[in-house]
């Protein structure tokens, strides 16, 4: 007979969960007695947020859950902050928690940790949270969980198990784990929105978050439209890097905001419409007036922030083959025959021409003259000679905000950050040891603030911890961590000059970066130049330990400004 605590173990093998992340305490020592001896690798942040976000980083660079043991009280309130920005971008975490003595629950008596009603605070950051008071319930529980990970839209779910029953046995086998396949489009559907589409003269296609899973159907579908594409920031690379459809995250800029308002017929595929991707000025001023077509697995999203005339509960993906169907003859077999050759012919011209609608967009659009962009060109040109597979990760930070225009990654997954959605600060550095755990065989650098890096400065241990691990199996590559250093809080600093208020709590003091990163065993460099930088980038070695490369802002843009010399 089995406990409750390694019946969840099990569980979370079965279902192809394989990394856990965790700060054990007295409320969940039976839980990790569980862990002890089971097949998952467990890491060990220095705060919880950590946690979340690294679980966080990891879902969004694998496409897979993964687990926090996080204990009662002040565990859950300090990773609330990272379910947040993971419920907001519709990233999948598995939160799993201690809880006081169901014979204690609800009464107030100071218990240790206790939090009147944890299950109902950490409600409104999850999709769901259930408090788990039989142990026998446990694989059904998971199973909930797991349906909404595979086949709705994700997030974080929050599981809190009383502390008394993690010992608890478990008479029932946990089962086969649950298999949901994600919902198909209807057949009618399809076909009217691909009679829609056939018949657009100016066609337009927004691609969201939902594709990354699928990037090949959705790059043929656009393609076959011969349509301009908007992508959001999480949706950065489903198309590739420089792809003649792809406008990027640009739905801000005037010249786009004209397109979007001229289409006549506007394909929506796993984006929720929100603010942050579309809309970045704050000023509600992306349009869409044509006819709008939504794909989305949250049947509730449809219907929010723009309204579709069709609109289908499905994958992205099954939907793009879906439409790609309709709108394609079936190719006889043998040479083609002259309808055939003409509807090739008429699909090469429709790709040629939405090529030529976005270069006229990008000569008015002219982002390589923008006053704003301009620093951070040469931080990004590097960055794709440099490291052009490596997975970029950001914090709220000026360099980032600006990559979401102009930054561009080979694949999906590759670029994430928390400058949108939810905008937390301090998601940097343990968002990217997530990806760095997820996909160890990619470099992947951390892109921050140096007042961000001050909310979670204890994770340069994990990173250390991480680029030393005596098991192979738990070694990443070293990290790379950015500091863009403008001694505070710049972008609020604009903002306050802007509307004429004075800079109050944004001029911070920063530490000094170099002995911290001596006391954490990480290399140190110092840049002001965008050689240097480069220069910095080929010091990396993967036996290493994790290079910080801290940028001087106020020199990095006063050498762009020095007149070039020589011939």
């Amino acid at each position: 007979m089995r406990t409750c605590a390694q019946t969840l173990i099990t569980l979370l093998e079965d279902y192809g969960v394989d990394t856990v992340f965790g700060i054990p305490g007295v409320h969940t020592v039976e839980l990790y007695r569980g862990l002890e001896g089971a097949g998952l690798r467990h890491v060990t942040p220095r705060h919880e947020q950590g946690a979340g976000f690294m679980a966080d980083g990891y879902a969004r660079a694998s496409g897979k859950p993964a687990a926090c043991f996080i204990i009662t009280g002040p565990g859950m309130t300090n990773i609330a902050t990272a379910m947040g920005q993971a419920l907001a971008d519709s990233v999948p975490m598995l939160v799993i928690s201690s809880v006081n003595r169901v014979a204690t629950l609800g009464r107030g008596q100071g218990r240790l940790h206790e939090m009147p009603q944890q299950s109902a605070t950490l409600a409104g950051v999850a999709r769901f949270s259930h408090t788990l008071l039989d142990p026998e319930a446990l694989p059904e529980v998971l199973a909930r969980a797991f349906a909404i990970f595979q086949g709705a839209r994700p997030g974080p779910v929050h599981i809190e198990i009383p502390i008394d029953l993690f010992d608890a046995p478990v008479s029932r086998a946990p089962g086969r784990p649950i298999r949901v396949f994600p919902p198909a489009p209807a057949p009618q559907a399809v076909h009217e929105a691909a009679r829609w589409l056939d018949q657009a003269q100016r066609p337009l296609v927004l691609v969201g978050g939902g594709a990354c899973s699928a990037a090949a159907s959705v790059k043929a579908l656009v393609e076959r439209l011969g349509a301009p594409v908007l992508t959001t920031v999480n949706a950065r690379g489903v198309l590739g890097s420089h792809h003649p459809l792809d406008l990027g995250t640009t739905a801000s800029l005037a010249p786009v905001r004209h397109l979007a308002r001229d289409a006549d017929v506007v394909l929506a595929l796993g984006t929720e419409l929100g603010e942050t991707d579309y809309d970045l000025v704050f000023n509600d001023g992306f349009a869409l007036q044509g006819r709008v077509i939504r794909v989305d697995l949250d049947v509730e999203q449809l219907a929010r922030n723009r309204s579709a005339e069709l609109a289908m509960v499905a994958d992205v993906g099954l939907a793009a083959d879906a439409l790609l169907g309709a709108l394609s003859e079936s190719a006889a077999p043998g040479r083609p025959s002259r309808s055939e050759c003409a509807e090739q012919s008429r699909v090469a011209a429709e790709l040629r021409a939405g090529a030529e609608r976005c270069r006229a967009v990008r000569r008015d659009l002219a982002l390589h003259e923008d006053p704003e962009l301009k620093p951070y060109l040469p931080l990004f040109d590097i960055l794709d000679d440099a490291l052009p597979e490596a997975i970029i990760v950001g914090d709220s930070t000026g360099p980032v905000y600006a990559g979401n225009v102009i930054a561009r990654r080979s694949a999906p997954r590759r670029w994430f950050n928390a400058a949108t959605g939810f905008g937390t600060l301090g998601y940097g550095l343990p968002a990217a040891l997530g990806a760095a755990l997820a996909k160890p065989q990619l470099p992947v650098v951390a892109l921050v603030g140096d007042g961000g890096l001050q909310f979670v400065l204890g994770e340069l241990a994990t990173a250390r911890d991480l680029a030393q691990a005596p098991d192979a199996s738990d070694k990443v590559q070293p990290l790379v961590l950015i500091i863009w250093n403008n001694d505070g809080y710049d972008e609020i600093r604009r903002y306050m000059s802007a509307d004429g208020v004075a800079h109050i709590g944004v001029n911070l003091q920063p530490p000094s970066f170099a002995p911290l990163c001596d006391a954490f065993a990480c290399r140190y460099i110092s840049v002001n130049a965008p050689q240097a930088l480069r220069q910095a980038l080929t010091t990396l070695d993967r036996a290493a330990s994790p290079l910080v490369i801290e940028v001087d802002a106020l020199a990095w843009q006063a050498s762009l400004e020095q007149p070039a010399t020589g011939c």
